[in-house]
């Protein structure tokens, strides 16, 4: 690892701070709301050095930081490894039964589930079954309401980006996942050439033959914490339901 220990700590603080209130973090901002123990000058040659090795970015000169592409990957991959579940799972884990109560035939749960996806994520969200080729999709307009929409040409970019993502999914990504692990895409780092979204995306069962995948599109700032936790959460959720059924199955053929 090319940072200091501190460096570590004022780049987490940068990216979650700046996918929170939008705005460049400066170093007052990070001297005033943090105790990290050092002086003013400390602080911001901790951010110029960020800069420099390609960690944030200083849209003007006067401004603070923003998180580049590499800044997103260095907390995403952080969090990857801690396999967090989403604070109050118990809750999503009594909706998501609810909603098996209420729809019996698997497609149209998934349908459901990915309108509750969305609700929670705040994200455009996919889902595909694979064996029937369906893809539901649901939260475009509550995603355009995210600050970077208010430029007409981002959204158009969007769009475009959205409509890249639907033609060429199958030869993208169905081959590329596996199961119970949430893979993510930040900004360059996605297929479609945009620099601007991501795509988080995982494989997951919740029955013998219906191998389903879920995606969430957003803008490059998204809650990668909340979401990542969300997706961890459901992935969990869906498979030990599966494990359990094909368990109880087995155990009545067994008798």
């Amino acid at each position: 690892m090319d940072l200091t220990k501190r460096q570590r700590k004022i780049l987490e603080i940068v990216v979650k701070d700046y996918i929170e209130i939008v705005e460049p973090i400066s170093s007052r901002h990070i001297e005033n709301n943090y105790n990290l123990g050092v002086s003013p000058a400390t602080i911001r040659n901790d951010l110029k050095s960020l800069v420099g090795k390609g960690y944030l970015i200083q849209p003007h000169t006067s401004a603070g930081r923003i998180p580049s592409d590499k800044g997103y990957r260095y907390l995403v991959n952080k969090l990857l490894k801690q396999k967090r579940e989403l604070t109050g799972s118990r809750e999503i884990a009594k909706r998501v039964k609810r909603l098996e109560r209420k729809v019996e035939d698997e497609v149209n749960f998934l349908r459901e589930l990915t309108g509750f996806l969305a609700s929670l994520s705040s994200s455009l969200t996919y889902s595909y079954l694979k064996d029937k080729d369906i893809f539901w999709k649901e939260g475009i307009e509550k995603t355009l309401h995210d600050p970077e929409f208010k430029n007409i040409d981002k959204i158009h970019s969007f769009l475009s980006f959205v409509k890249e993502f639907e033609k060429n999914f199958e030869d993208n990504f169905s081959g590329d996942l596996a199961e119970r692990e949430v893979k993510i895409y930040i900004g360059q780092e996605n297929p479609f050439g945009s620099q601007d979204f991501s795509i988080l995306i995982s494989k997951c069962k919740f029955s013998e033959d219906r191998e389903t995948i879920l995606a969430l599109l957003g803008p490059k700032r998204m809650a990668y914490d909340k979401n990542i936790s969300l997706m961890n959460s459901l992935i969990k959720l869906l498979e030990t339901d599966y494990d359990k059924k094909r368990g109880e199955e087995k155990q009545k053929g067994e008798e």
